[in-house]
Order: structure tokens, then sequence, then C-alpha cells
């Protein structure tokens, strides 16, 4: 296990005077897998979107670390994760990569945060390995319910589409910039270093290639995600949207938590697809609550052998603007 010191967390370290924030590398399937860790305590893993790296999650990390142990990972051929020609980019084998990542970080369990592409892995991962997921925090999730971006895959799946794929990285900032002010609800909260956060990772020799692999076998994807929901449906889930979200529609999340029994869907006004970096505090917030009542609920629930947590919710709104909408239950 190699390790180093990130100097854009060791900055965030010391301007914030937290705990201490590591990157490290695990090897997975023969190639390095870079790691960020901080904290101590109940594992909880962080998973990226489908551009994204663990630096999206910069300003989290410190509020998470202050109950749990917290790794926020960059998945093979991702930030800086190294890259690996003719990768199995399916849900599956990605789930998969994700476990044996916790292997090598010793993690028996973990709640898992997930944000779009990563959000779908993260559900994958629950249904195949639901005995190394404690819960689930979805951000937007990509889901076999939404339509938004159909006309982005379809485009991107063209020649035309794919050609432009390739130039992406070398696009002049003001077009990312622009790119990137459309996932957020309100462009100005854009912190300063996100745009880098995104493209950097993109400018590296075989991360085109694979987001557009992802990309081609979308709707197979999908069509299996939809299969496997049911063996999810009892996983207990916090789903997150953003009500001006332009990536994943917002009526997907309702149907979604809809075929989630054991979950909730929390919308937050004004927000948009990346509601954790747009507004961390709320985010931050949202998600130590959820984690703390799922501790106390499953210390509850496991001294009960076999009879599973009941917990009556209410429909609430909190003076931030969030909508909390119950499960089905």
């Amino acid at each position: 296990m190699q390790q180093v010191i990130s100097p854009q967390f060791a900055q965030q370290e010391s301007a914030q005077n937290t705990a201490h924030i590591n990157d490290m590398f695990v090897e997975v399937d023969g190639v390095q897998v870079h790691v960020v860790r901080a904290g101590k305590g109940r594992p909880l893993l962080l998973v990226h979107g489908l551009v994204g790296s663990s630096s999206n999650w910069r300003r989290n990390i410190t509020a998470l670390a202050r109950n749990a142990g917290v790794y926020a990972i960059d998945m093979v051929n991702m930030g800086e994760s190294e890259r690996l020609a003719d990768l199995d980019s399916s849900f599956a084998a990605t789930a998969g990569r994700v476990v044996r990542c916790m292997d090598a970080l010793g993690i028996a369990k973990a709640d898992v945060v997930g944000h779009s592409h990563g959000g779908a892995i993260s559900l994958m991962l629950a249904a195949l390995y639901p005995e190394r997921v404690r819960s689930l925090i979805l951000f937007a999730p990509a889901n076999p319910f939404s339509r938004r971006s159909e006309s982005l895959i379809r485009f991107y799946n063209s020649r035309l589409g794919r050609r432009f794929a390739r130039w992406v990285p070398r696009l002049p900032k003001w077009m990312h910039s622009i790119a990137l002010g459309r996932m957020y609800g309100d462009a100005r909260r854009i912190p300063e270093g996100s745009l880098a956060g995104y493209i950097d990772g993109l400018r590296v020799r075989g991360t085109i290639e694979h987001i557009l692999s992802i990309v081609s076998g979308w709707h197979s994807e999908m069509a299996k995600l939809a299969e496997v929901l049911p063996q999810v449906d009892s996983m207990p889930t916090l789903l997150l949207w953003g009500d001006r979200d332009r990536a994943v529609d917002l009526s997907s999340g309702r149907q979604l938590q809809r075929n989630l029994r054991n979950s909730e869907l929390r919308i937050v006004g004004g927000a948009g697809h990346v509601l954790f970096e747009e507004m961390p505090l709320e985010s931050n917030r949202m998600m130590l609550e959820w984690l703390d009542r799922e501790e106390t609920t499953g210390l509850l629930t496991e001294s009960v052998e076999g009879r599973p947590s009941a917990r009556p919710r209410k429909q609430m709104q909190s003076a931030a603007g969030v909508m909390l909408i119950p499960s089905n239950l």
C-alpha cells in the first residue's frame, strides 16, 4: 500500500484545522487505485460520478470524517487511478472492482455514498454484494427510469459524438465552464477548483475511451440494473436530489424511491446535479443525520434477532427547503 499526502487536501486541512487526510494507492486486479482516506470509525465509501474523481468530495470529506472512516476512491481509469485498456466497464464488473478495493483496504462492510453513475454502481454493489453494504446514500443516481440524458447518449454513441468526445479535453476553459454550470442549480455557487477536478482526469490518456465504453453500454446496463433492483428493496437508502437537476430527472428519483421500499427521498430546492458540491453544508448535515440514525437503528435491530426495523416516517419540510418523502412502508 503506497501512501502520500495530497497537496490539495493538505491545504484544506491546514485551512480548516481538520483531522489528518491522506492520499494512498491500493492494488486492485494488478492496477493502482487512488483513495483519499480520512477519519476513524465506521467505514464510509464515496463513489464519484461518470467524469468525476475523489476530488469532487473535497467539500464533504472533512465533515464526514468527524464521525466515520472515510474512503473516497477514484475508479479504475478515472482520477488519479491507473488506466487500463479494454477494461470491462459494465456495472457488475465495476461493482466487483469496488469490492476488491474494499478488500485491499480491509473494509468488511461500509455505508456507501454514490453520485450519478457512481450511484448506479452503488445500487449494483448493494444488489450483488449485500453483505458488504450497510446502507446507501445516493445523490441523483443514474437509474433505469431517467430519460433526461437520452439525446446525449445517442450523440456520444454516434461517430460524430465519439470524435467530439476525444476533443473535449482540449476545448477552451469557457466551454468547460458552461458545461459545469449546467450541473449546478446556480452557476454562481461553483467553488474555486471544481472545474480542474473534472477536467484534469479527462486529459489523461485512456480516460475518454473508458467513458465512451460506459456510454456505449448504457441502455443494456440500465436494463440489468432494473432486473436487480428488487434485491436492493430492503436496503436502507437515502436518495438526495436537487429540483434543478438537468442530468438525472427528479421524476425518475420519485419512481426509484417507490421501487425501494426502505428508502427516503429528500429534494433540495434550487440545487442541481452536484448537490454535495453546490450545497455542501446542507448535504453534509443530511448525510450525518442519516448515518447517525442508521447506526442507532442498526444497533436496535441487531438486538431483536430476525426482526426487521420499523421506523415510522413523516413527510416534513426543513428550514433549508428540503422536502422529505417517506417510502411506501
